[in-house]
């Protein structure tokens, strides 16, 4: 069972994608704590609604970035969390929670990586032109939605999608292919070698780099 720390920063949409797929018992895991740094999110009230602690924490209110991770690492470790998930938090990952949960930090994307990273993924796609977009699950490592491919999940693009009509069909797959990586983390079928993540039949040992 994972124990999880969850990461978010606006509606958390995914959040409540996790809390479901728990409560369904779909996915073998218990969120530990949310950690917020925009005191308005909406997975604040997720989180109060389903039982969950939180934190906010302001980036303002530390002298760096540095500071404010290990505020957050020491958080975390004390709620005891194994692994991180961040679902819509809207800041890079640093060295102290990288170096604190080794390849136990997991993002998802919407976008097909490694194209539109970083900020308004959906509204990259339809400016580009492409006919499919879609959301990818990755490990996180140091750089912008660089980390290693977990999962991905594909959506076309119709003429007449706005970027919102987009989004909301990816969300969709956002919360299904998520709930899937994390299941996957349970079981330990996730074997990373190098930039490619194996996906181990059931019984397998996974993990490692």
């Amino acid at each position: 069972m994972l124990n999880l720390g969850v990461l978010a920063s606006g509606r958390g949409s995914n959040f409540q994608a996790i809390i479901d797929a728990i409560a369904w018992g779909v996915l073998p895991a218990k969120i530990k704590v949310l950690v917020t740094d925009n005191p308005e999110a909406y997975a604040i009230e997720r989180a109060r609604r389903a039982g969950i602690p939180w934190h906010y924490f302001d980036p303002k209110g530390f002298k760096n970035k540095e500071e404010y991770e290990k505020e957050i690492v020491k958080t975390l470790l004390s709620y005891e969390v194994d692994t991180v998930c961040l679902a819509g938090y809207m800041r890079l990952i640093g060295k102290p929670l990288l170096s604190s949960f080794p390849m136990r930090i997991i993002n998802i994307h919407p976008a097909l990586l490694p194209a539109f990273p970083g900020l308004h993924a959906q509204k990259q796609a339809l400016d580009y032109g492409v006919k499919i977009a879609g959301c990818t699950v990755h490990f996180v490592d140091e750089g912008m939605d660089t980390g290693p491919i977990i999962l991905q999940a594909a959506v076309p693009v119709y003429d007449d999608d706005s970027e919102e009509s987009l989004s909301e069909r990816i969300l969709e797959q956002e919360h299904r292919i998520l709930v899937e990586a994390l299941r996957l983390l349970s079981e330990n079928r996730l074997l990373v070698e190098g930039r490619r993540v194996r996906i181990l039949p059931d019984g397998g040992e996974g993990h490692g780099k």
